[in-house]
């Protein structure tokens, strides 16, 4: 049956609304201008909803937080010009995390580019180093096709944001629509590799002669949906589970193979027996800095078998002995028949050993001396609500790594964070993503005082969207990771890092969200029970130590075992890591 939209001209604009419906978009996150009004104008006949925000990076990240919280591909929009160089640190967050969004902006007229329009940039040609791939569309006939390919490069393979870049004037003029004439037609593009049969039987012979072996569980395994896979992988192999920043909950926290976090404020068991192993296996990860520590060092007695699904990260950082490419659930399916299993308790007791009392990261029944410590916090956060349906999302620095180490996360896409890139600012507008993506959700930022100030406008979006998300700003009065370094590194140098903060509680009460401010560790319980009753959004201010550090911490240049320990005098003040 021929499409009846197919039978009338329709102009760029109201195709381009049409395409995402099709997509199976619900919610985009823009800012309008000059370049991109006439899609704005053609919005009134689309069933999509659309989220203002307040700043186009927020979008972007609104964007990316609706992807990482609901696997779909997440859609933001702006102009030309300033609207969408806004969007750069968010699309280059997206990158560096393979989450897959959809970047659309304007473009002055098509007559117009190259002659230093108003609010004319080449954005096709800023983001083309932090785009899997971008589209610069000139004519209303081209507008179908590049979405439909956009979307499909977003979400295959190793997913990645994707830009479009529409002229005004291909937004304005008119064209037949025909949606099955616009598949996507990449002949050049494939990204589902099958691994050869004698690289299977390499991997099987390294594991099942190994005596020592980890498994390195990374981001890949959310993307690919491989988790249970992963466990009947480790379960019937005996096989430890170390985990990257965005592979948490990927496995299950309470899992007894789950180690819990690898590389620079990993745990310091973790990282040794890294060290000791004698066989890496790498699923869906990449070998980033902040895992390996410096390279020359790195596991130095250990046969590497790496399951990637992008032929480029392939010995990129690492040199691995096996390299199967291809996607991670499919790769397990083939491996998982002819795994066997092998007791490997005496090297699993090693672990255990290595762990010694830090390995109960509990700070519930720890002396209150008065002081509040963000482990605290973040430990009572945990227990308050690791019974809900509960997405925790991140900003950048102590506080982020600090959640890693003790909010136990048990499922997959219940942490939300900037990885890569490292983003401040990522955290309040991803939040608002992954409540859109996911209403049923519970729904907590956790955020230092530093980045919270870098988006804090978009408070007015989530109470314009009648949200009920929950903030917890650990505010420790400095931009805590820098000034942790200048601790350890610059002799207590502490320049440009104190911060004079605002009253963030009298802050969101302009906005109309509730708010509350905690000081002392007996507070944090009731607050957060305050918060979770309450009908709406809610702010609470958790004044912290304002000199605590993340331990342990691998140095830059150093070995992965090479860590800074927590000093003996102060370790009454969190669990012994």
């Amino acid at each position: 049956m021929k499409d009846q939209k197919s039978s009338s001209p329709m102009t760029g604009a109201s195709i381009l609304w049409e395409c995402l419906e099709r997509e199976g978009v619900k919610h985009v996150f823009g800012y309008p201008g000059g370049a991109i009004l006439p899609a704005y104008d053609a919005l009134k006949n689309s069933k999509i909803h659309h989220v203002l925000v307040r700043h186009e990076q927020g979008a972007t990240h609104m964007a990316d937080g609706y992807a990482r919280a609901s696997g779909q591909v997440g859609v933001a929009v702006a102009t030309s010009g300033p609207g969408a160089t806004n969007m750069v640190t968010g699309i280059a967050t997206a990158m560096l995390d393979s989450s897959p969004i959809v970047c659309i902006t304007g473009q002055v007229g098509s007559k117009l580019i190259g002659s230093d329009a108003f609010q004319e940039t080449d954005i096709t040609g800023v983001t083309l180093p932090i785009t899997k791939h971008n589209y610069l569309v000139t004519h209303a006939s081209e507008v179908a096709q590049t979405v439909r390919e956009a979307f499909y490069v977003a979400r295959s393979g190793r997913p990645g944001p994707v830009l479009i870049d529409i002229t005004k004037d291909a937004q304005q003029t008119t064209c037949p629509f025909d949606w099955e004439a616009a598949a996507p037609q990449l002949p050049g593009y494939r990204p589902d590799l099958s691994p050869a049969p004698q690289e299977y039987d390499h991997a099987l012979e390294l594991i099942h002669h190994s005596k020592r072996p980890v498994i390195l569980a990374g981001h890949g395994i959310i993307v690919s949906g491989a988790m249970r896979e992963v466990r009947d992988f480790a379960e019937r192999a005996g096989i430890p589970v170390a985990l990257t920043l965005l592979g948490l909950g990927a496995f299950p926290a309470s899992h007894p193979l789950n180690l819990g976090m690898m590389g620079m404020h990993g745990e310091a068991w973790v990282n040794h027996t890294i060290q000791e192993a004698d066989l890496l296996l790498a699923f869906g990860m990449r070998f980033d800095d902040r895992v390996t520590g410096t390279l020359k060092t790195y596991a130095p007695n250990a046969k590497k078998i790496h399951i990637e699904i992008d032929p480029a990260e392939i010995n990129k950082n690492v040199k691995v002995d096996v390299a199967l490419v291809g996607d991670l659930r499919e790769v397990l399916h083939e491996l998982l028949p002819r795994i066997e299993s092998i007791d490997r308790s005496e090297w699993l007791d090693s672990i255990d050993k290595l762990k010694g009392d830090s390995a109960v990261r509990d700070i519930q029944n720890l002396p209150d001396s008065g002081h509040l410590y963000a482990a605290h916090v973040i430990n009572d956060l945990w227990r308050e609500t690791r019974e809900a349906n509960t997405i925790v999302v991140t900003d950048v620095g102590q506080h982020q790594m600090w959640e890693a180490q003790y909010y136990h996360h048990e499922r997959p896409r219940s942490l939300v964070t900037s990885g890569g890139l490292g983003t401040m600012g990522f955290a309040l507008p991803a939040a608002i993503g992954a409540k859109v993506a996911c209403p049923e959700a519970e729904v907590w930022v956790v955020v230092g005082d530093g980045g919270f100030q870098m988006t804090m406008c978009e408070l007015a979006t989530m109470v314009q969207e009648n949200l009920k998300i929950h903030i917890a700003i650990i505010n420790n009065g400095y931009l805590g990771m820098v000034r942790q370094w200048q601790e350890f590194f610059y002799e207590k140098n502490y320049q440009a890092t104190p911060l004079l903060n605002p009253d963030f509680a009298k802050l969101a009460e302009a906005y109309g969200i509730r708010s509350m401010t905690v000081s002392e560790r007996s507070q944090v319980v009731p607050a957060v029970q305050s918060a979770r009753k309450h009908d709406g959004p809610v702010l609470i201010n958790f004044k912290v130590e304002q000199e605590d550090s993340v331990y342990p911490m691998v140095a830059a240049g150093a070995a992965l075992h090479e860590m800074i320990r927590r000093p003996s005098k102060i370790v009454e003040t969190a669990a012994d890591e």
